[in-house]
């Protein structure tokens, strides 16, 4: 009810700007997220499993909410792996540890709740409801009704190793200036990455495979 409430304002006030939603962060807002976290996934540099953490989650998520009220969170770096592409190229992956993925697990339902509603119809990446079949299909439609015969694809070369955080900061305050939201943000942002044993704290760019990889939660009709 109280994303839906926020769904509602954002979409009926399209200018509204939120500053008020980082107390929605509460003990209960946090085990809706705990459970919509993807538990298979393989566990970050502190190695603690969905499972573990599952022994006292009621403890844990209460030690979370007290940390996270008083700005006491700290934000662990991301461990990063490489995987293998087409044309033997490798791409980098994060993997946050599982108590990070709730708390940006919960910032995400609130970011989704608000720029939902700004996306256009036929924006299909990374939303609830939406998937590629989709998108295939009203790509087809447009085709076969409007008699496109040239389709041109084009893909930014290492858009999430380049994305610059002023600019990423400057379009989420478009519609959220909450400070407890933004602290988060740039926590995130500043924890670091870990790879090979080495931390290394970039100046711009986001890891792939988080839960709040920022850049995919935003309109791409911006």
């Amino acid at each position: 009810m109280k994303l839906q409430r926020i769904a509602e304002q954002a979409k009926n006030y399209p200018a509204m700007v939120f500053n008020n939603v980082f107390h929605l962060i509460d003990r209960e807002f946090l085990l809706e997220a705990y459970h919509q976290t993807q538990k298979s996934s393989a566990p970050g540099m502190d190695q603690v499993t969905a499972k573990q953490y599952a022994e006292h989650l009621d403890e844990n998520l209460r030690d979370l909410h007290e940390r996270l009220r008083d700005n006491r969170y700290v934000a662990p770096p991301v461990e990063r792996v490489w995987i293998e592409k087409e044309g033997g190229k490798k791409r980098p992956i994060g993997k946050p540890c599982f108590e990070d993925k709730i708390v940006q697990r919960a910032v995400v339902m609130i970011l989704e709740a608000i720029f939902e509603q700004d996306f256009h119809a036929f924006s299909h990446g990374f939303r609830k409801g939406h998937s590629p079949h989709q998108a295939l299909h009203e790509l087809r439609e447009q085709c076969r009704t409007l008699h496109i015969n040239w389709i041109v694809d084009a893909d930014v070369s290492g858009f999430f190793d380049n994305l610059d955080w002023s600019h990423l900061r400057e379009f989420i305050q478009q519609r959220v200036s909450d400070g407890g939201i933004l602290r988060l943000i740039g926590k995130w942002l500043h924890a670091g990455v870990l790879e090979a044993g080495a931390l290394m704290h970039p100046d711009k760019g986001t890891p792939q495979g988080g839960v709040v990889t920022l850049p995919t939660k935003l309109p791409t009709s911006w």
